[in-house]
């Protein structure tokens, strides 16, 4: 491993041998804001003084993607790497799946009819796995026409499809990676120290290790929580859209509570024990993080495993080019079996499975992400 004055070394001669140009577009069903600023933004990297006719894109739902750690590595061989953002970026609490998926056709058109590019990938890094999942799924057979009209819906009717898909790291869908991250013990969502004993994950008494009953105990709860937000969710919808107010924010707490991230010993890897991306899982689990503040329409949209279209499986099951799952065996928040599971779920025939070695975005090691930057180029230079 590097010291990281060497990795910092490293990275700027990476990006001397890199162009980076800023693009900025309106959307469909958004224009540029009063201030100034375009609801699709990102960067472009290129290899210096060059033209690729090969482009990879990378989303999140809502995480800035401009500054890809990844984009100088795709660069450097030969690719053209869009770091594209959303209306969304920052903006968890308001995200709507339909048109996220607009705003991603943005970045597609302009890869396309300005950029010059003939062949695109799709990179689906972390949550944006499920999200560059679902774009490509409705460019291949669209669903979401109900939830918009006029230009907004001939935009979904006519997403523009990638050529490969490459899954790095990546979670299941947004509902199936919350529930299985969400602490089982709370009883009040108002109450973010409401606990059932019974069920708390942090008991040493309950493990690690962790019994197989009370697994099944704990992961059938949160489950139960998920619905039971769902469920309020669509009755105070209902009271609120009665009264003449659109929607809401709630809070929602202790969101860190994966049994994986206490004990390594379910679903074994290389990772460390007691780790999640935000530390201690039992420090992390108190402090507000993902999911924190929410829409009742971005529950909806986004984390319920009853009504959310961000679930992996639907999406991918309806693959028809070539894709490639990668997965980091040090990952403290996706894990092997996540990893299988997106692999069985493609319903492409050229599907590809890599376990390699690495952390979630392989920030401990520059020898992994080269490593894992080179696995993907040769895939694609193979599918040329």
């Amino acid at each position: 491993m590097q010291d990281r004055t060497g990795q910092d070394r490293m990275g700027q001669d990476r990006m001397d041998r890199v162009d980076v140009a800023f693009v900025g577009r309106v959307s469909p069903t958004a224009p540029r804001i009063q201030a100034g600023g375009h609801p699709c933004q990102g960067l472009y990297y290129t290899p210096k003084g060059r033209r690729p006719t090969t482009a990879v894109i990378a989303t999140h739902y809502n995480v800035d993607f401009s500054e890809h750690y990844i984009a100088p590595f795709f660069a450097e061989r030969g690719f053209g790497f869009l770091g594209w953002n959303t209306r969304y970026r920052g903006a968890e609490d308001q995200f709507l799946l339909e048109h996220a998926l607009i705003d991603i056709s943005v970045g597609m058109k302009w890869l396309r009819e300005e950029a010059g590019v003939e062949r695109i990938v799709i990179l689906g890094n972390s949550g944006g796995g499920s999200l560059m999942g679902a774009y490509q799924a409705e460019a291949i057979a669209p669903t979401l026409l109900d939830l918009v009209g006029g230009l907004g819906r001939e935009t979904l009717a006519s997403l523009p499809k990638a050529d490969l898909y490459i899954s790095l790291n990546a979670h299941q869908g947004r509902p199936e990676v919350l529930t299985d991250w969400m602490d089982a013990s709370v009883t009040d969502e108002t109450d973010p120290l409401a606990t059932d004993p019974a069920l708390d994950p942090f008991n040493p008494d309950h493990g690690p290790p962790y019994s197989a009953a009370f697994i099944d105990r704990y992961r059938a709860a949160q489950r139960a929580r998920n619905q039971r937000i769902t469920d309020w969710a669509k009755a105070e919808l209902k009271r609120l859209n009665d009264a003449g107010t659109p929607d809401r924010i709630f809070p929602m707490f202790r969101c860190w509570g994966d049994l994986r991230c206490i004990d390594p010993a379910i679903d074994p890897s290389n990772r460390k024990p007691n780790q999640c991306y935000r530390g201690d899982p039992a420090v992390a689990n108190r402090t507000p993080s993902i999911g924190r503040a929410n829409s009742i329409r971005t529950w909806l949209s986004m984390w319920s495993l009853e009504t959310s279209r961000c679930q992996g499986e639907p999406h991918l099951r309806k693959f028809d080019t070539p894709a490639l799952v990668i997965q980091g065996l040090a990952d403290t928040g996706v894990f092997p079996s996540d990893a299988r599971k997106i692999h069985d779920f493609i319903g492409s025939e050229d599907k590809t499975l890599a376990l390699v070695e690495g952390a979630h975005y392989f920030e401990d090691s520059a020898e992994e992400r080269i490593a894992a930057a080179d696995l993907m180029a040769a895939w694609i230079h193979a599918r040329s």
